[in-house]
């Protein structure tokens, strides 16, 4: 299994934000790289954070089809894959995810792709998406990856918070992918150089 990072929190996986809820937060974001056991054992949680999102619209990678077994299944094969799967909990319950996926192929051994930044709708406007994607960012440099791009939604909160977060805006294709309902949007390249 592969170790984790030194992240703010060291916790064990524990359950996502049941009914609880997590509005009026007072404490700070904790970011935590979890191994491969970890990750299968968060995919159930992991899962539900994907339900959200394509609930709500977001593009991640699923239609809105998609079933919670599928999407637990998409984080469990994540385990053996070789990325870096961090974790953002609030209260100590995981709220958020971004995975971290090296680019495997002999003349790009300097980059990554950072992939699935999901914060829970719950648990937004806490600097959860910011401090994931400031410990991906760490988590890649200790993986050697200099090079970073991502993809997003063109006009979506996820291109803005990049936009803010420093990275550069290679470009916007047309129609590019398809929302969880079905209907085109543009699709955004970014890029961040490190170190």
């Amino acid at each position: 299994a592969r170790d984790p990072v030194k992240c703010k929190s060291s916790h064990s996986v524990s359950s996502l934000i049941g009914g609880k809820g997590v509005n009026n937060m007072a404490d700070s974001p904790s970011i935590r790289c979890l191994t491969s056991e970890e990750i299968v054992a968060a995919a159930p949680i992991l899962a539900t954070l994907v339900m959200d999102a394509v609930q709500d619209g977001a593009s991640v990678g699923f239609m809105g089809d998609v079933t919670h077994e599928q999407a637990q299944a998409y984080w469990q094969a994540a385990a053996t894959d070789g990325r870096a799967v961090l974790v953002g909990r609030l209260e100590g319950e995981i709220a958020g995810v971004v995975s971290v996926v090296p680019i495997r192929n002999g003349f790009q051994p300097h980059r990554a792709e950072i992939v699935k930044l999901i914060v829970h709708r719950s648990a937004r406007g806490h600097g959860l998406a910011t401090a994931l994607m400031d410990a991906a960012e760490q988590e890649a440099l200790r993986m050697g990856k200099t090079g970073l791009s991502l993809f997003t939604r063109h006009g979506s909160d996820a291109e803005r918070l990049y936009a803010k977060l420093g990275w550069t805006l290679i470009g916007v294709i047309p129609d590019d992918s398809l929302r969880p309902d079905g209907s085109l949007c543009d699709g955004a390249l970014f890029y961040k150089q490190l170190g």
